[in-house]
Parts: structure tokens; C-alpha cells; sequence
């Protein structure tokens, strides 16, 4: 594979692990609903955007469109809101760390999904060894008063499932012109989530100019721009590559989460984030086959 494809993985899960920091910082003003509404209401217009300046057409199945809304119900507005709301109480490093549990609950979701792959020895072992990984990092938050961090932790976990359980969902769209599944499945999540932010969260206020850069920076670069490219590298990495960039998110994540939000590690935070990636390298397959033929 080019190295310019291998830069282009890095890049989409650099720009994944930022949305962590994007939320961090919209979170301050905002509340977790109004994030993931004006995330994915710009995202879709810069989506619609690109589409039509490509010249795409959508797809003249009416089926498909309910589908899209459920699309964007699962895929966005509800893991683009349970992901702030966990990092009113969880670090956002350890929520980046989190997210990169995606292929483990894919794994199990698509174990019982109708038609499923189903899951190898090395997934299962990656799916528990990452679980442990996720308890060794929720440990701190046991203690004496410590109950909504175990919220937050739970409420990342839950966000991941949702990325599963689309991840099964979204292959009925295989044949459907990838930005029309972007633009469709975006507007259906704003269509939901900005009456609904409306209700609970009430009219938002932004006052401080980085919450506008960092709603900027979330609905171009870590919803749309980064939407965008995985449909534009997908058919020429494959599947398989492309996931590699579970292994950048994290790694984003926490280093914008040290440097930019001066967030403190914990010496059981470096175990748990080491044993999720031990998880991680089980489910991708590829070193340990290559282990298991060196002998021979």
C-alpha cells in the first residue's frame, strides 16, 4: 500500500482522537445535546455541500430514507452526545481510550447479529482482554464519590456499542453512493437532535470564541472532513487497514488530552490504556498470525 495511504490513516485517526479535546472544550459552555446537534447540523451541510458539488445522486428507493434516519440516530446523535456527557466526569483521554473499544463490542454485537461474522479465537481473547483493560481504567473511579465517573465510563461504553451495532447496520448500504449515505444519515441525526436539544437543553449560548473554533473544528474536520475520507479510502485500503486508525484515536486522544487540557495520568490509567491496546492487537489478527508462524 502507498505511503500516502498509510499518512491518510494516521491523519483520520489524529483528527478522531481531537473530537475528545473539541468536546472538552464545548463542553465549558454547552450542554452534551447542543454538542452533538450542532455537530452534526453543520456536518450534514458541509456533507450536502460536497455532494452536490460533486455532482452525486441520491438514491430513488424512498425505503432507504427511514433507514438513513436510523442511520443517523445511532451512528451520531446519540454517541456524538454520550461522548460530552461522559467527559463532564471522565478525563477525556480515558474517553478517547474508550471509544477505541469499538471493534471489541463489534465483536460481540456482530457475534449475534443475524448474519454476523462470527468471532475467531484471537477476537475473543482481544474482546476480554480489552473489557479487563476497561476495568483496570474504571478502577479510580470506585472510590468514595466517585459514582458519576463510573456514569461517564458507562456512558462511553454505551457509544461504542452504538458505533457496533451501525457497523452491522450500515451494510445494507453497500450499494448506496457513500455520500448520500453521509449527507442522508447527518441530516436525519440534526433532524432528531436539535428539537430534542431544544426541549432539554434549552436556547445555547456561546459567548467565548474558542467554543465557536472548537464546534468549527468538530463539524469540519472530526464529522464531516473525516466521514468524507474513510468513504474515499475505503476501496482503496480495505476494510482492514482502515481500522488501524483504532490504534491512532486513542493515542490522539490522550496526548492532545496531556499537552492541550494538561489532564493527569495515573500509573493504573498507563496499565489499562496498555492492556485495551493488548486487546486491540488480538482483534486485528495480523501480529499474532505472524507470531504464530515464526517457528515455522
Amino acid at each position: 500500500m502507498p505511503l500516502r495511504y498509510w499518512l491518510l490513516i494516521i491523519l483520520l485517526g489524529a483528527v478522531w482522537g481531537c473530537s475528545f479535546l473539541f468536546n472538552a472544550v464545548l463542553i465549558r459552555e454547552i450542554s452534551p445535546l447542543w454538542v452533538a446537534a450542532g455537530r452534526v447540523t453543520i456536518g450534514a451541510a458541509i456533507c450536502w455541500a460536497v455532494f452536490f458539488a460533486t455532482r452525486k445522486k441520491l438514491p430513488t428507493d424512498l425505503r432507504l430514507y427511514p433507514q438513513f434516519l436510523v442511520l443517523g440516530i445511532l451512528n451520531y446523535a446519540v454517541p456524538f452526545a454520550l461522548f460530552p456527557y461522559a467527559e463532564q466526569t471522565v478525563a477525556s483521554s480515558i474517553v478517547g481510550v474508550i471509544n477505541g473499544m469499538t471493534p471489541m463490542t463489534t465483536v460481540i454485537v456482530s457475534q449475534m447479529w443475524p448474519g454476523g461474522e462470527k468471532a475467531t479465537w484471537n477476537k475473543v481473547a482481544g474482546v476480554l482482554v480489552g473489557f479487563a483493560g476497561a476495568i483496570i481504567l474504571a478502577l479510580p473511579s470506585f472510590g468514595d464519590g466517585a459514582a458519576a465517573q463510573v456514569v461517564g465510563l458507562l456512558a462511553a461504553l454505551a457509544a461504542t456499542c452504538c458505533y457496533a451495532l451501525t457497523l452491522n447496520y450500515a451494510r445494507r448500504f453497500a450499494k448506496v453512493e457513500p455520500y448520500a449515505v453521509a449527507s442522508s444519515s447527518l441530516t436525519g441525526a440534526a433532524l432528531v437532535s436539535i428539537p430534542i436539544a431544544f426541549v432539554f437543553s434549552g436556547v445555547p449560548v456561546i459567548t467565548l470564541p474558542e467554543t465557536w473554533a472548537a464546534l468549527f473544528g468538530i463539524s469540519v474536520f472530526s464529522t464531516s472532513f473525516s466521514f468524507l475520507l474513510v468513504y474515499w479510502l475505503l476501496p482503496r485500503v480495505g476494510a482492514t487497514n482502515l481500522s488501524l486508525n483504532t490504534f491512532i484515536t486513542p493515542i490522539s486522544a490522550i496526548l492532545l488530552g496531556v499537552l492541550v487540557l494538561h489532564e493527569r495520568f495515573e500509573l493504573v490509567h498507563v496499565l489499562g490504556i496498555a492492556v485495551v491496546f493488548l486487546g486491540l492487537v488480538f482483534i486485528d489478527g495480523r501480529l499474532v498470525r505472524r507470531l504464530r508462524r515464526a517457528p515455522a
